[in-house]
């Protein structure tokens, strides 16, 4: 079984059993692990702890997130509360990162302010558009997870991999071999591997920006696509200002009552 099937697999088990303990309405998808859907109810979520959800709902740049329909929503049974959303799985990384970042005054932190380098407490930015110069003049107006500071945020939990792209695809871009040593990204039978990394580190060389990627440590594959990333940048410059960080990493500086709901929910743990 992949790193990534494995963790999916943890995590369905991990969230039936915390739906059914805390009482939260919540749907199986088909298949033989299944993904755990949440229901959305009039003031909770059973995806988010509920000082998270509470503080989305306040902010209505934040609460747009819960615009976006679930990808693999026809693996889920008819909702009959609307539509699911990307947010409602157990398996979204996005809702992940919106539980750690919309806690309350989690940003004042001075340990999570050091573990990301921040100068000052600051509101985070979730999908925000990023502008990567192509060689044509035009830009490609990437997603970004988050903007927190002057740092650029891609998140990851059960995703298999980083995507991969034809080398037609990747050479597009204005700054690629101003940045990276090019013969030293991965490469595939189908491209160039890491495609979602090169883009971000791009994006936030473009904006004079700092870049990190949070895993799961359960994931070392995708650790190590990161470090094979990373070792092609040429720019020293550039190399120190794209962070790695895990989940695991970020829990040590959470407060107490979000470290026990990562802890129970995600079997994310600072220990």
């Amino acid at each position: 079984m992949s790193y990534s099937a494995a963790l999916r697999r943890e995590l369905s088990i991990r969230n039936l059993e915390f739906a059914k303990k805390h009482a939260l309405a919540h749907r199986e998808s088909y298949g033989t692990a299944p993904t755990i859907a949440y229901i959305p109810c009039e003031n909770t979520h059973g995806n988010f702890h509920s000082a998270s959800y509470k503080a989305i709902m306040k902010d209505q740049a934040w609460a747009c997130r819960f615009h976006k329909v679930h990808s693999q929503k026809k693996s889920l049974p008819a909702a009959d509360h609307g539509r699911w959303k990307e947010l409602d799985s157990c398996n979204s990384s996005d809702a992940l990162l919106m539980n750690v970042f919309c806690y309350p005054r989690v940003l004042q932190s001075r340990e999570l302010g050091a573990l990301l380098n921040l100068d000052a407490p600051t509101t985070p930015e979730f999908g925000v558009k990023a502008r990567v110069p192509l060689l044509n003049g035009k830009f490609d107006r990437t997603e970004v997870d988050m903007r927190v500071g002057d740092l650029l945020v891609e998140a990851k939990l059960t995703e298999s991999d980083f995507q991969t792209k034809r080398a037609e695809l990747v050479e597009r871009y204005r700054d690629l071999h101003e940045v990276f040593d090019v013969g030293l990204l991965p490469q595939g039978e189908k491209g160039i591997r890491g495609y979602q990394l090169i883009r971000n580190v791009l994006a936030a060389y473009a904006t004079q920006q700092r870049f990190c990627v949070i895993l799961d440590r359960r994931r070392p594959d995708l650790i190590e696509q990161w470090h094979a990333i990373q070792r092609a940048v040429r720019l020293a410059d550039m190399r120190v200002c794209c962070l790695v960080l895990t989940w695991q990493e970020l829990a040590t500086a959470l407060p107490k009552p979000l470290k026990t709901f990562l802890r129970e929910k995600y079997g994310i743990s600072d220990a």
